[in-house]
């Protein structure tokens, strides 16, 4: 897959690589950095003290049987959820009181286990829908189609199209969402995520409902997204062959706790990790 993106001009960047954010980050430290977080649902506990750190221009996976409190934690990272102890840091910024319409400007983009494209509208159309984080023109200038919009409206369409193009869109790009096969629906979600320019992109188990040759060509693909674009990855995912063969750093979870973080290797040989999805004494 061909990641060289030509240079595209728009009103903040002219790349479709990450925008800089104000603060960068301090030798040695984490993008993002997760520190003693704990949920709980009444007498549920989801999370139980977890801890890591995410660094950037990797890929970290982040595995665990169900019920370990992976989606609990990416909740949380997109402020769907509130966390009772603990915090969470993005570029040395606590996402407490960020708000959740908020953390997709910050530099933090997601997709969900479940596809919620616009099935009437276009493939460009659902990717476009991607850009409202880094618009910058209002209601007001909107209702009335004033010069700034016009411009924002074709530097998004430009965006957009590359990304279509990197995604191997490009022949399907006015069809209608709806149509197309669900591996296909999966890359258009991915497109529509990445129109923000993320720091930080959450992945939620892309892998789900896919067959084992688009596995195969999602681990490509993300390893581009993150060596290509310099877009730092957290995956959540069941299939392990695509987690550990993409990964540069894994965190796995049983019960809402952690029980192991380091290479794949390490992960993969540790007996916690071996003893919850294969049974036996904790």
């Amino acid at each position: 897959m061909n990641v060289n993106i030509p240079v595209i001009m728009n009103t903040h960047s002219t790349s479709i690589a990450p925008k800089a954010r104000a603060q960068a980050l301090a030798p040695g430290r984490a993008l993002l950095a997760v520190e003693n977080v704990s949920v709980r649902f009444g007498s549920i506990v989801a999370l139980d003290g977890v801890s890591f750190d995410v660094q950037a221009g990797q890929v970290t996976g982040l595995i665990g049987p169900n019920g370990a409190g992976k989606t609990t934690l990416f909740n949380c990272l997109s402020r769907l959820y509130v966390w009772q102890s603990g915090d969470i840091f993005f570029n040395g910024r606590s996402l407490r009181p960020i708000a959740t319409h908020r953390i997709a400007g910050m530099g933090i983009g997601r997709t969900f286990q479940n596809l919620a494209l616009f099935e009437s509208m276009s493939v460009l159309e659902n990717v476009k829908v991607g850009g409202h984080s880094v618009t910058s023109t209002g209601f007001f200038a909107n209702s009335l189609r004033l010069p700034a919009v016009r411009r924002e409206e074709r530097v998004l369409t430009e965006r957009a199209c590359q990304l279509i193009e990197f995604l191997e869109l490009a022949s399907v790009a006015h069809l209608p969402a709806g149509q197309l096969p669900f591996g296909t629906r999966k890359r258009i979600e991915l497109a529509r995520a990445l129109m923000g320019r993320p720091q930080l992109l959450l992945l939620d188990e892309p892998a789900a409902g896919l067959n084992h040759e688009e596995v195969d060509a999602l681990g490509g693909l993300i390893r581009s997204i993150c060596k290509g674009l310099g877009v730092t990855v957290l995956l959540v995912e069941h299939h392990m062959g695509l987690v550990m063969g993409v990964s540069d750093a894994v965190v796995a979870l049983n019960f809402g706790r952690r029980l192991a973080a380091g290479t794949p290797q390490e992960v993969q040989r540790h007996p916690d990790v071996i003893a919850a999805y294969l049974g036996g004494a904790q």
